[in-house]
């Protein structure tokens, strides 16, 4: 039990279940918005346009992000059709590709147990396994951040060929060009940070000379250059509003209202990290030993960690997933610890588990929020815990039975047993959301609509703008005094939106006049103004977020 990593037949076998049950689970919840409708929806307008090059939301230009996950997400599409997993199915890749890459990095940097602990850590961490089945940006930038640290740890290593260097160094700077492709600058700003704060700290100047610096640049912007030039000549606009609004501006000022305390992800590691935060404070500490003279991976290793989270902390904009790039180090860390960690911690980690558990029991009964809450949104949240339930007794059991493990000297035994309760448990999580997911994103009120619906049918969404329906319908909306996001685009095509209700009515009332069907998604707060007002209007579906009316 001490020597599963060589075992062909258990390695391959937790393998190919692992992936079956990562790729499954892509389709089995409804697009849950902001960001899971968002992007689906950009991709699907992407590909029923056929722009590949000014990216779009609700047909009005969106330059907030560069078009990486666009593009793979309509080739998706185009590939297998409209759907959910399609949609979430570049992210799911993302995810189990960086779980594989980087047991693939620890395994050639340290050794061939280390892989195995490094795949198994990232491949059960709350975070990653969780933003590797949403539909997001921060999977696509932190696998394209994966390959960047992988192969520079690779290339780096004392043992590498000069073929082998040159080889994946030009890997680490193609990985730095999607990165860029995937959210902007920050793809090549944080590896060169890092690599900085390296060689000031290890020492080791020698690094840049084998770089491989004038063809990875060569490379480097032969991949990042093209697109970005290609949008600014189509859209002048473009740069101005992505280079300083979504980055000078996002990183230092608090125009996005996403603003958090100094502390925002340190807090945020200790669930994202799970099941593995007993471990983390030996890793990180094991992880700055020095040994000069030669490559430290594990140096290198606690640098990407600690400086991603701390640039981000510094910012202005603060969102979760903005932290997922240091969970690959994070996990090559903790298994290289794990690697020569003693009983007594080993038992202390899967304690920490069993005590997590019984911390989600204990918190159980508030899950369905105060009474406050929608009664309908209550039933669903209480419909929801018994699936946390489920979640916290594996945790707790999988922590138990891994001390059981741990005390018994079986190593890969006490990791692999953690790994799987830790997998589990997520799954569980995000599967049992699904009802109220569903109800978040509308689209039970989408799939009413549709019989209502001719192609020529208008659908406006007056102060509101439901991010997954307009997917579900297959169609834009007229905004209706709405801004938000859209603001830099409307004010480029104004004539797209609708600035105010009175505008509104008007256009209804026209509508109306010419016996010509109109449907509006409309908040609450809409809907009664709409009807103090006096206008005409039939609801034709509605939950505790959202109505659906229209004029005849």
């Amino acid at each position: 039990m001490n020597d599963l990593y060589n075992s062909k037949k258990v390695v391959w076998t937790l393998l190919a279940t692992f992936a079956i049950v990562w790729l499954y689970v892509l389709g089995v919840r409804t697009l849950v918005p902001p960001d899971e409708g968002r992007y689906a929806e950009m991709a699907r307008e992407m590909w029923a346009t056929g722009d590949w090059i000014t990216t779009r939301l609700n047909g009005i230009k969106y330059f907030e992000k560069p078009p990486l996950q666009t593009w793979m997400n309509a080739l998706s599409f185009g590939l297998f059709g409209l759907g959910e997993w399609q949609a979430r199915l570049w992210t799911g890749l993302c995810g189990l590709g960086g779980v594989l890459l980087t047991g693939y990095a620890a395994r050639r940097v340290f050794s061939p147990r280390v892989g195995f602990y490094a795949a198994l850590t990232l491949g059960s961490s709350l975070f990653w396994v969780a933003c590797g089945q949403i539909d997001s940006l921060d999977m696509s930038l932190s696998a394209m951040m994966t390959i960047v640290l992988c192969a520079m740890l690779i290339a780096q290593r004392d043992q590498a060929t000069a073929t082998e260097q040159r080889h994946w160094m030009l890997v680490c700077w193609a990985g730095m060009a999607l990165a860029v492709l995937a959210k902007g600058l920050i793809g090549l700003v944080l590896p060169g940070a890092v690599l900085v704060l390296y060689t000031a700290l290890a020492r080791d100047i020698a690094i840049w000379k084998r770089l491989h610096l004038g063809k990875g640049l060569l490379l480097f912007f032969a991949i990042a250059t093209p697109w970005f030039v290609l949008v600014a000549l189509k859209n002048p606009e473009q740069p101005y509003f992505f280079f300083i609004h979504e980055h000078w501006e996002r990183f230092f000022l608090k125009t996005h209202h996403r603003e958090g305390a100094w502390y925002y992800f340190l807090l945020l590691l200790i669930p994202g990290v799970m099941p593995w935060l007993g471990l983390l404070p030996q890793a990180l500490f094991d992880g700055v030993k020095r040994t000069p003279g030669v490559f430290q991976p594990k140096l290198l290793l606690v640098i990407w960690a600690v400086f991603i989270t701390f640039f981000f902390s510094y910012s202005s904009s603060k969102l979760p997933g903005y932290i997922l790039p240091v969970f690959p180090a994070l996990a090559m860390l903790i298994a290289s610890y794990l690697e020569h960690a003693s009983r007594r911690n080993r038992m202390i980690a899967a304690g920490l588990l069993v005590l997590v558990g019984v911390a989600g029991l204990v918190a159980l009964p508030h899950l369905a929020g105060g009474p406050g809450r929608h009664p309908d949104e209550r039933a669903l949240l209480e419909a929801y815990q018994p699936w946390v339930l489920a979640a916290v007794i594996i945790a707790a059991a999988g922590g138990a039975l891994a001390m059981l493990h741990a005390r018994q000297l079986r190593r890969d035994l006490t990791v692999m047993t953690m790994a799987i309760a830790g997998f589990a448990a997520v799954q569980l999580i995000l599967i049992g959301f699904e009802p109220y997911g569903n109800m978040r994103a509308g689209k039970d009120l989408a799939v009413k609509m549709l019989p209502e619906l001719q192609p020529d049918t208008p659908i406006y969404s007056v102060a509101t703008y439901e991010q997954s329906m307009t997917f579900y319908l297959r169609r834009t909306v007229t905004l209706v005094n709405y801004w938000d996001e859209f603001t830099f685009g409307l004010s480029q095509q104004p004539e797209l939106a609708i600035p105010t209700i009175d505008g509104f009515i008007a256009r209804w009332n026209q509508h109306s006049a010419q016996k010509r069907k109109a449907l509006a998604i409309v908040s609450p707060e809409a809907y009664d103004e709409l009807k103090t007002k006096g206008v005409t209007m039939r609801v034709v579906a509605e939950d505790s977020r959202r109505l659906v009316i229209t004029n005849l």
